[in-house]
C-alpha cells in the first residue's frame, strides 16, 4: 500500500517543503559555489533510475575544473578544494537532488543512483535495485555508506526493494541525519573513496559478455 500509492506523493510533498524552507541556503551555496569553483556551481551526470531509465542527476560541484599545462583536467585530489571538502563532509552537495525528486526521477529513500557504466556488471539479482526510484539516501548508506564492499552494498539495495515500508523509510531517514551530523562512514578524500564497480568485477569475473557474471 505505502510503496505503491503513498511513497511518491509523500516524497513530492516533503521535497517541495524542503526546497522552500532551504531556498536561502540554496541561493547562498549557488553564489558561493560560483565563486569557489570559478564558474558553474552545479555538477550534473547521467545516472540510471527506475527501470534503468537514464536521467541527469544534479549536485553542487565539489571539484574545480582546474587543468594542467596540457589542457587536461588535473587529478581529482588536486581539484578537490577546501570548499568541496566541506560540502562533502556536510552532505550539502546532495541538496540539489531534491529537484530530481520533484521531477519524479528519484525518491527520498531508495538505492543510490550509480554510474551508467555499471549497468552491464550487475547480477540478475542486483538488477532489481532498479525496480524502484533511486534515493537521496538508502539502506546501504546507513549500513556503512561508501565504507562497505560492492557485493554487500548492492545486496542491501535489493533487500530494501523487497521490504519497502513507511517505518523502514523513516528509520533510514533518521539514521541518515545521525550519520551526516556525526560524519560516520563518510569518505571525503578521493583517495579513500569507493572503487569502481566495473573495474572491480572486470578484474574478478572477466568480460561483461561472460555469462558467469549473472550466476
Amino acid at each position: 500500500m505505502y510503496a505503491k500509492f503513498l511513497k511518491r506523493p509523500l516524497d513530492f510533498l516533503l521535497a517541495l517543503a524542503s526546497v522552500v524552507i532551504l531556498s536561502p541556503l540554496y541561493l547562498a551555496l549557488t553564489g558561493i559555489g560560483a565563486i569557489m569553483m570559478k564558474g558553474n556551481p552545479f555538477f550534473t551526470q547521467e545516472r540510471p533510475g527506475r527501470r534503468e531509465k537514464v536521467f541527469r542527476l544534479v549536485k553542487f560541484r565539489t571539484m574545480t575544473n582546474g587543468k594542467g599545462p596540457d589542457g587536461k583536467l588535473l587529478p581529482d585530489a588536486e581539484r578537490l578544494n577546501g570548499y568541496g571538502r566541506f560540502l562533502r563532509a556536510s552532505s550539502l552537495d546532495e541538496l540539489p537532488e531534491l529537484f530530481n525528486i520533484l521531477a519524479g526521477q528519484m525518491a527520498l529513500v531508495g538505492p543510490r543512483p550509480l554510474l551508467v557504466q555499471y549497468l552491464p556488471w550487475y547480477t540478475e539479482e542486483e538488477r532489481h535495485r532498479h525496480d524502484v526510484r533511486p534515493g537521496l539516501t538508502g539502506l546501504a548508506q546507513v549500513r556503512g555508506r561508501n565504507r562497505i564492499g560492492w557485493d554487500e552494498r548492492l545486496a542491501y539495495d535489493v533487500e530494501y526493494v523487497r521490504n519497502i515500508t513507511f517505518t523502514g523509510d523513516l528509520r533510514i531517514v533518521l539514521e541518515t541525519f545521525r550519520k551526516v551530523f556525526t560524519h560516520e562512514d563518510l569518505a571525503v578524500d578521493t583517495d579513500t573513496a569507493e572503487t569502481y564497480l566495473d573495474e572491480e568485477r572486470k578484474e574478478r569475473r572477466g568480460a561483461p559478455d561472460d555469462q558467469s557474471i549473472y550466476a
